[in-house]
C-alpha cells in the first residue's frame, strides 16, 4: 500500500478570470480524486469564465466568490477569512491572472480570494496564465519576481498556442505538473536546487541486429524522468539524456534522445562538462551484437546465432573531475553487496538500488522501493512509493552531499 502525499490534504483553489479557468475543473478533479479536501475561491471576473456550481458539484463543497455573502440577511459576516485559511494546508491559485498577481504583490484583498491569500498561514503556489503581451511586460515579470522573494512558488507558465491564436509564454501547465508541484511544495522542498546545473539519463539502450529487430530491456524510463521533473520543480537547471521511451517530460528540460549504449556513452561525457551532477538512472544495454546486418534477416535464412559483445561501461570511463555522480543498481541476488561493489569500482558517491525481488517495484510500474547507499557506506530504505516521491527522496539524499 503506497500513500499518496495529497491524501487527506486540505488545499484551496483561486481561480482566476481569464480563459484557462476552466482547467480549474480538472484540477479540482485530480485533487479529489488523490484524497484531497478542496474548497475553491473564485474571483468575480472568473465567474464569467465558469460557473460556481461546476466548481461546487467537483469539489463537494460550497464555492468562496462574495466577501460577504450574505450582508442584507446579517449572515456569513464573521471572520470567515481567517478560518478558511487556518484550515488549509496549500493554496494553489491557479489560473492566476497579470490582475491578481499585482494585488497580491501589492498587499491587496480586495475580493474574496486576495482576502482570503492576505490571511494564509499555509504555503502557496501561483500559477499564472495570460497572454504572451501581458505575461512578458516588465510589471507582471517585477511582480512575479517580488512574490517568489516573498517566498511563494511560481510555477511559471509554458509556451504554447494561447487563446488569441498566437503563440508564445504564457499557457497555464498541464494538471499533472501542477499535481507535481504541489507535492513539492507540500514535502517543504520548496527549490533546494536553486542554480544547480543536474545530468539525468533515464530509459533503456536499443542495441540493433538488422534495420526491424534489435536487443533491449524492459526498462520504461520513468524513474529517470520522474528524477529530472523533480530536479527542475526544485530549482535545477536540467538536461535529460533518455533512450527510447514514451514517457513525456516538461518543456523546460532540455531533452537529449538517444537509441544506443554508445550514443549514451558520448552524450553523457559531452554533456557532463557542462553540469554538477549526473544520475545516472538508465537500464543501458551490457551487451550488443557484434555485427550489424544491413538487410532485415530473412525466417528462411535460419539465423539463429548472434555474436555479443560487451557496451562500453559509462560510469567506469567517466573522468569525474569533482563531479558528483550517482548510479543506479538493479540486482536479483546478494543485492546490497553487490550494489556496494558498484560504488566502488564505478567511484559513485551514491548508488540507489532496486531490487527484482520486491513485488510492484522495478521497471513497468508507477511505484518503486529502493535503498540508497552512500560512499560512507550508510544507507536508507525507501518503502513503497510512487516513482516521483521516490525521486525526491533521492534528491534530498544527493543535496547533503
Amino acid at each position: 500500500m503506497t500513500s499518496d502525499i495529497l491524501s487527506g490534504k486540505k488545499i484551496i483553489l483561486g481561480v482566476t478570470g481569464c480563459i484557462a479557468a476552466y482547467k480549474a475543473c480538472y484540477i479540482v478533479r485530480e485533487l479529489v480524486k488523490r484524497g484531497a479536501e478542496v474548497k475553491v475561491a473564485m474571483t468575480q471576473s472568473a465567474v464569467e469564465f465558469i460557473t460556481p456550481l461546476t466548481l461546487a458539484t467537483l469539489s463537494k463543497n460550497d464555492i468562496i466568490v462574495n466577501t460577504f455573502p450574505n450582508q442584507k440577511e446579517g449572515r456569513g459576516l464573521n471572520t470567515w477569512h481567517i478560518d478558511v485559511a487556518l484550515w488549509a494546508d496549500l493554496f494553489i491559485i491557479a489560473p492566476a491572472t497579470v490582475n491578481t498577481i499585482a494585488k497580491i504583490a501589492h498587499g491587496f484583498a480586495d475580493n474574496a480570494l486576495t482576502t482570503l491569500i492576505s490571511a494564509r498561514r499555509a504555503p502557496m503556489i501561483v500559477s499564472p496564465a495570460a497572454d504572451a503581451c501581458m505575461y512578458e511586460s516588465g510589471i507582471n515579470l517585477e511582480n512575479i519576481l517580488k512574490l517568489k522573494k516573498l517566498g511563494v512558488y511560481i510555477l511559471d507558465a509554458e509556451i504554447g498556442e494561447l487563446a488569441s491564436g498566437l503563440e508564445g509564454m504564457g499557457r497555464l501547465p498541464e494538471i499533472e505538473k501542477i499535481m507535481d508541484a504541489a507535492e513539492i511544495v507540500l514535502s517543504g522542498h520548496l527549490r533546494d536546487f536553486e542554480g544547480k546545473k543536474i545530468l539525468v539519463s533515464a530509459g533503456p539502450t536499443f542495441e540493433d541486429i538488422d534495420p526491424v529487430r534489435f536487443i533491449g530491456n524492459r526498462s520504461s524510463g520513468k524513474m529517470g524522468y520522474e528524477i529530472a521533473k523533480a530536479a527542475y520543480l526544485r530549482g535545477a537547471d536540467v538536461t535529460l539524456i533518455s533512450g527510447p521511451s514514451s514517457e513525456n517530460v516538461y518543456q523546460e528540460i532540455n531533452k537529449i534522445s538517444v537509441r544506443s549504449a554508445d550514443e549514451m556513452k558520448n552524450e553523457v561525457n559531452t554533456q557532463l562538462e557542462k553540469n554538477d551532477l549526473l544520475i545516472m538512472a538508465a537500464a543501458v544495454a551490457d551487451y550488443r551484437p557484434k555485427q550489424f546486418v544491413k538487410q532485415k534477416i530473412k525466417k528462411e535464412e535460419n539465423f539463429n546465432k548472434i555474436e555479443l559483445e560487451k557496451t562500453d561501461d559509462i560510469l567506469s570511463g567517466i573522468k569525474t573531475k569533482g563531479k558528483n555522480i550517482v548510479g543506479f543498481a538493479l540486482e536479483s541476488n546478494d543485492e546490497l553487496a553487490n550494489a556496494k561493489k558498484k560504488i566502488e569500482s564505478k567511484n559513485l558517491d551514491m548508488i540507489v538500488l532496486n531490487s527484482l525481488n520486491d513485488a510492484s517495484s522495478g521497471f513497468e510500474f508507477d511505484t518503486n522501493k529502493v535503498t540508497i547507499i552512500k560512499r560512507d557506506g550508510s544507507q536508507k530504505n525507501i518503502p513503497l512509493m510512487s516513482k516521483f516521491q521516490v525521486a525526491n527522496q533521492i534528491l534530498s539524499e544527493i543535496i547533503k552531499l
